[in-house]
Protein backbone atom coordinates (compact mmCIF):
# COMPACT_ATOMS: atom_id res chain seq x y z
CA UNK A 1 0.00 0.00 0.00
CA UNK A 2 1.33 3.55 -0.74
CA UNK A 3 0.54 6.55 0.87
CA UNK A 4 0.54 10.07 -0.63
CA UNK A 5 3.58 12.17 0.05
CA UNK A 6 2.99 14.66 2.71
CA UNK A 7 4.48 17.96 2.98
CA UNK A 8 7.47 18.57 5.56
CA UNK A 9 6.46 19.50 9.33
CA UNK A 10 8.41 22.22 10.14
CA UNK A 11 7.98 23.24 13.60
CA UNK A 12 6.05 26.76 13.90
CA UNK A 13 6.25 29.02 17.01
CA UNK A 14 3.15 29.06 18.91
CA UNK A 15 0.83 31.44 18.81
CA UNK A 16 -0.39 33.63 21.72
CA UNK A 17 -4.00 33.73 22.69
CA UNK A 18 -5.09 37.12 21.53
CA UNK A 19 -6.35 39.04 24.56
CA UNK A 20 -8.98 41.88 24.81
CA UNK A 21 -8.47 45.02 26.03
CA UNK A 22 -10.98 44.28 28.95
CA UNK A 23 -8.74 40.71 29.77
CA UNK A 24 -5.19 41.73 28.67
CA UNK A 25 -3.13 41.92 31.87
CA UNK A 26 -0.80 45.21 30.89
CA UNK A 27 -3.80 46.77 29.70
CA UNK A 28 -4.62 50.01 32.08
CA UNK A 29 -8.52 50.06 33.93
CA UNK A 30 -9.64 53.42 33.29
CA UNK A 31 -10.88 55.74 36.10
CA UNK A 32 -13.31 56.71 33.32
CA UNK A 33 -15.30 54.95 30.28
CA UNK A 34 -16.88 56.18 27.28
CA UNK A 35 -19.79 54.71 25.90
CA UNK A 36 -21.39 54.81 22.72
CA UNK A 37 -25.08 53.43 22.40
CA UNK A 38 -26.74 53.00 19.07
CA UNK A 39 -30.26 52.28 18.39
CA UNK A 40 -30.84 48.70 17.01
CA UNK A 41 -33.19 49.20 14.41
CA UNK A 42 -30.72 51.20 11.94
CA UNK A 43 -29.27 50.67 8.84
CA UNK A 44 -25.79 49.49 9.18
CA UNK A 45 -24.57 53.05 7.23
CA UNK A 46 -26.57 54.74 9.63
CA UNK A 47 -25.44 53.27 13.00
CA UNK A 48 -21.20 53.85 11.43
CA UNK A 49 -22.61 57.25 10.72
CA UNK A 50 -23.99 57.91 14.27
CA UNK A 51 -20.92 56.45 16.12
CA UNK A 52 -18.60 58.99 14.02
CA UNK A 53 -20.31 61.88 14.58
CA UNK A 54 -21.06 60.62 18.47
CA UNK A 55 -17.74 59.83 19.20
CA UNK A 56 -16.26 63.49 17.62
CA UNK A 57 -18.27 64.76 20.57
CA UNK A 58 -17.15 62.94 23.36
CA UNK A 59 -13.61 63.85 21.88
CA UNK A 60 -14.61 67.72 23.37
CA UNK A 61 -15.87 66.14 27.00
CA UNK A 62 -12.62 66.90 28.37
CA UNK A 63 -8.82 67.65 28.37
CA UNK A 64 -7.41 64.64 29.17
CA UNK A 65 -9.42 62.33 26.88
CA UNK A 66 -6.97 62.12 23.97
CA UNK A 67 -4.14 60.22 23.61
CA UNK A 68 -1.05 61.78 21.79
CA UNK A 69 -0.71 62.03 18.52
CA UNK A 70 1.36 58.85 16.13
CA UNK A 71 4.22 58.61 13.91
CA UNK A 72 5.41 55.79 12.49
CA UNK A 73 8.91 54.42 11.80
CA UNK A 74 9.08 56.82 8.65
CA UNK A 75 8.14 60.06 10.59
CA UNK A 76 4.71 60.43 9.44
CA UNK A 77 2.28 62.08 11.88
CA UNK A 78 -1.06 60.90 12.75
CA UNK A 79 -3.93 62.58 14.57
CA UNK A 80 -4.35 61.34 18.81
CA UNK A 81 -7.24 58.80 19.08
CA UNK A 82 -8.97 58.18 22.45
CA UNK A 83 -6.91 57.53 25.34
CA UNK A 84 -8.85 54.85 26.48
CA UNK A 85 -11.52 51.77 24.90
CA UNK A 86 -14.81 52.73 23.46
CA UNK A 87 -17.56 50.52 24.42
CA UNK A 88 -20.19 50.02 21.55
CA UNK A 89 -23.88 49.26 22.79
CA UNK A 90 -27.48 48.43 21.14
CA UNK A 91 -30.32 49.54 22.28
CA UNK A 92 -33.91 49.42 21.12
CA UNK A 93 -35.75 53.00 21.53
CA UNK A 94 -37.07 52.28 24.76
CA UNK A 95 -33.68 51.35 26.39
CA UNK A 96 -32.29 54.43 24.32
CA UNK A 97 -34.90 56.89 26.18
CA UNK A 98 -34.06 55.20 29.62
CA UNK A 99 -30.19 55.52 29.09
CA UNK A 100 -30.87 59.33 28.16
CA UNK A 101 -32.53 59.99 31.03
CA UNK A 102 -30.05 58.29 33.02
CA UNK A 103 -27.14 59.83 31.80
CA UNK A 104 -28.86 63.35 32.34
CA UNK A 105 -29.76 62.71 36.13
CA UNK A 106 -26.07 62.19 36.60
CA UNK A 107 -25.04 65.11 34.72
CA UNK A 108 -22.41 63.91 32.58
CA UNK A 109 -20.91 64.95 29.47
CA UNK A 110 -22.96 63.27 26.58
CA UNK A 111 -23.68 63.59 22.38
CA UNK A 112 -26.89 62.54 21.13
CA UNK A 113 -28.24 62.22 17.83
CA UNK A 114 -31.68 62.24 16.45
CA UNK A 115 -33.62 60.96 13.93
CA UNK A 116 -34.11 64.26 12.37
CA UNK A 117 -30.52 64.96 12.06
CA UNK A 118 -30.70 62.63 9.36
CA UNK A 119 -32.32 64.62 7.04
CA UNK A 120 -30.15 68.00 7.49
CA UNK A 121 -27.40 68.78 5.41
CA UNK A 122 -24.95 70.75 8.55
CA UNK A 123 -24.10 71.51 11.64
CA UNK A 124 -26.79 74.70 11.73
CA UNK A 125 -29.84 72.79 10.87
CA UNK A 126 -28.73 69.63 13.31
CA UNK A 127 -28.84 72.09 16.15
CA UNK A 128 -31.83 73.71 15.44
CA UNK A 129 -33.39 69.73 14.74
CA UNK A 130 -32.54 69.41 18.50
CA UNK A 131 -33.39 72.46 20.17
CA UNK A 132 -36.99 72.46 18.98
CA UNK A 133 -37.82 69.33 20.83
CA UNK A 134 -38.13 68.88 24.68
CA UNK A 135 -35.84 66.41 25.30
CA UNK A 136 -38.22 63.76 26.90
CA UNK A 137 -39.47 63.80 22.95
CA UNK A 138 -36.27 63.66 20.94
CA UNK A 139 -36.28 61.16 18.27
CA UNK A 140 -32.99 59.48 19.54
CA UNK A 141 -31.06 57.06 17.43
CA UNK A 142 -28.00 57.15 19.28
CA UNK A 143 -26.04 58.28 22.60
CA UNK A 144 -22.33 58.89 24.26
CA UNK A 145 -21.67 59.16 27.09
CA UNK A 146 -18.56 59.88 29.07
CA UNK A 147 -17.70 59.98 32.73
CA UNK A 148 -16.45 58.11 35.75
CA UNK A 149 -16.79 54.34 35.43
CA UNK A 150 -18.93 53.61 38.16
CA UNK A 151 -21.39 55.86 37.40
CA UNK A 152 -21.13 55.21 33.08
CA UNK A 153 -21.88 51.76 34.43
CA UNK A 154 -24.80 52.92 36.25
CA UNK A 155 -26.16 54.87 32.88
CA UNK A 156 -25.68 51.78 30.49
CA UNK A 157 -26.53 49.18 32.85
CA UNK A 158 -28.72 46.54 31.05
CA UNK A 159 -27.64 47.54 27.51
CA UNK A 160 -26.00 44.25 24.99
CA UNK A 161 -22.68 45.44 23.57
CA UNK A 162 -23.04 45.57 20.24
CA UNK A 163 -21.56 43.06 17.91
Amino acid sequence: MTTAPTAPTTPTAPTAPTASPRTAPSAPRFDTKIAVIVRDDLAVWQKLNVTAFLASGIAHASGDIMGKRYEDACGHDYLALFREPVLCYTADAGALTRTHARALSRAVPTALYTADMFTTGNDDDNRAAVRAVTADGLDLVGLAVYGPRGIVDKITKGLKLHG
